[in-house]
């Protein structure tokens, strides 16, 4: 069987101050860009409109393309992928679609006609046709977000009652972290959101809380054999004990998801770079954000493990800020 990190020593929680700062200032540059342009590069799925795929015999000129569609659908974007006679018409919006006749379906067959009659029914393939009325993307947007708040509220309770509060609570916060980063990651390199994205999401998040749990698991049964070690040190400990498996399990999923996003479709690549990404957010927060928050809340909450006797010896993210337990009491 293959081992690898196996009983290592290293030191993770010494870098804790490097890590946040790290992360810091990815979501500040993430935060300033929402600033500047407040809004997302939002899917038909959430904005209503028409989504289209276009293959043409021969490479069309952009802006006879562009005028040809613009007769149907004012505003419309259009965007060339892949080879250059692949494109994609987007129609979002109240603009070309609210107006049409028969919604978003019609601005849909619409586009196609003219584009027949611009170019023959053999000079151009509509691969697809995505429509969604504007109603549908409100439904889909609350319904978005009520998963994401309804995922970490049940995993809270979940972890609450498996383990315990404190263990719940540095979870929780620890995946909100990687909410955070994975926006600022969509925001800054233009990734479209669409339902396929919000799926990266939430599968992240249990990707995410996945890692942190095996890992929290590894400290409460070290807790359990290693009464009079601090926290500080159980944490690095179960860290490193738990490291084989994280670096296969990553090494194997990130291979996967790099796989897609290399050679899977333009439908199915966003999802595959929000899940590549959050592959290197899940593992850094499990061991840099996770265990810290655990130490600090730890520290602020410090609990009793053995009646008559002070809290357990308890340590800041800092080297050294370990109170040693003792009796009440003692001098």
């Amino acid at each position: 069987m293959l081992r690898i990190f196996h009983n290592t020593t290293f030191d993770f929680i010494k870098w804790w101050r490097w890590a946040a700062g790290l992360t810091a200032a990815f979501i500040a540059i993430g935060l300033a860009s929402y600033a500047v342009n407040p809004s997302l590069n939002y899917s038909i799925e959430f904005t209503g409109g028409t989504l289209m795929q276009l293959e043409f015999q021969q490479a069309p000129d952009p802006a006879e393309l562009r005028s040809t569609v613009g007769t149907v659908a004012e505003g419309a974007e259009i965007q060339q992928y892949g080879s250059p006679t692949e494109y994609t018409v987007r129609a979002q919006g109240a603009t070309g679609v609210e107006s049409a006749d028969a919604g978003a379906e019609g601005v849909g067959r619409r586009i196609g006609a003219a584009l027949q009659q611009k170019y023959g029914a053999q000079g151009v393939r509509v691969v697809r046709t995505e429509a969604v009325g504007a109603r549908v993307g409100e439904e889909l947007s609350r319904g978005a977000i009520v998963a994401v708040l309804l995922g970490s509220v049940l995993t809270l309770i979940y972890l609450a009652i498996r383990f315990e509060w404190r263990f719940g609570l540095a979870a929780v916060l620890a995946t909100g972290h990687d909410i955070l980063v994975t926006a600022a990651f969509i925001k800054l390199f233009h990734i479209e959101v669409s339902l396929t994205v919000v799926a990266a999401i939430l599968t992240l998040l249990g990707y995410s809380m996945n890692d942190t749990i095996i890992i929290f698991d590894r400290v409460r049964e070290d807790l359990r054999l290693r009464r009079k070690e601090p926290l500080r040190d159980t944490l690095n400990r179960a860290i490193n004990e738990t490291l084989p498996r994280s670096v296969l399990t990553h090494a194997t999923t990130l291979a996967a998801t790099l796989a897609l996003l290399l050679f899977a479709g333009e439908v199915i690549r966003p999802f595959a770079a929000v899940m590549a990404f959050g592959i290197f957010v899940a593992t850094f927060s499990s061991i840099y954000v996770a265990g810290p928050l655990l130490l600090w809340i730890e520290r602020k909450w410090p609990r009793r493990t053995i009646a008559g006797t002070a809290p357990r010896g308890t340590a800041t993210p800092d080297r050294g800020a370990v109170r040693p337990e003792q009796p009440v009491g003692a001098r």
